[in-house]
């Protein structure tokens, strides 16, 4: 298993928080943090602490992807006009993994990743692969017909814990999914505070 695939069951017990939301997170039952230190009690975070948290917890919940990724989308970011950090969250919003799993093909974050590297999904018609693609306004992604009877998907289709939010429309059919608009932060569904402007903070130190 590989480092980014075991980090799932545990980044929620790290940050403290039901990160996704979901009834399985061990947050519910264990609220202290993973290994054996996990019990001790917690100190104050520095500054530099909390941002440093607040980065954890975003790059975390877009399937803890690597810190070389989500620094490129800071400095993308960065260069955007208007606020930093609701520009971050809205590249973030645009990957391609990020809109599977809002679209609700998939049931985590995770699988998004494994679902588009498999090749089941299409953007406008044509396979794409990588997880990390930047899907556009008005663009249509859609699951392979071959791919549509997968349990996975029947799985995630009839999750009760999650909507799809308004900038993606979902026809539920044909199981495609057009990406409307890129959204403000306060429109996107999070299952706890996310932070992008300590995140910005930190990059900014």
């Amino acid at each position: 298993m590989t480092k980014r695939h075991e980090a799932k069951y545990k980044i929620d017990r790290r940050m403290g928080q039901n990160v996704w939301g979901r009834p399985k997170s061990p947050v519910n039952k264990r609220e202290y943090g993973p290994g054996q230190h996990g019990q001790r009690r917690k100190t104050k975070l520095s500054d530099y602490g909390v941002q440093l948290k607040a980065k954890q917890k975003l790059r975390g919940y877009y399937g803890n992807i690597s810190e070389k990724q989500f620094h490129g989308l800071y400095q993308e970011a960065r260069r955007l006009k208007g606020d930093t950090g609701a520009n971050m969250v809205g590249l973030l919003e645009r990957r391609l993994d990020a809109v599977v799993y809002r679209a609700k093909f998939v049931p985590t974050v995770f699988a998004a990743r494994q679902f588009i590297n498999h090749g089941h999904i299409k953007v406008n018609g044509r396979r794409v692969t990588i997880p990390s693609y930047q899907v556009k306004i008005g663009d249509t992604i859609e699951i392979k017909d071959s791919s549509k009877q997968l349990a996975l998907v029947i799985e995630a289709r009839a999750l009760s814990e999650r909507e799809v939010p308004d900038y993606i429309e979902v026809n539920d059919g044909n199981l495609t999914a057009k990406f409307i608009r890129i959204p403000a932060l306060n429109e996107v569904p999070y299952a706890v505070m996310m932070e992008p402007h300590l995140v910005v903070e930190y990059y900014s130190r």
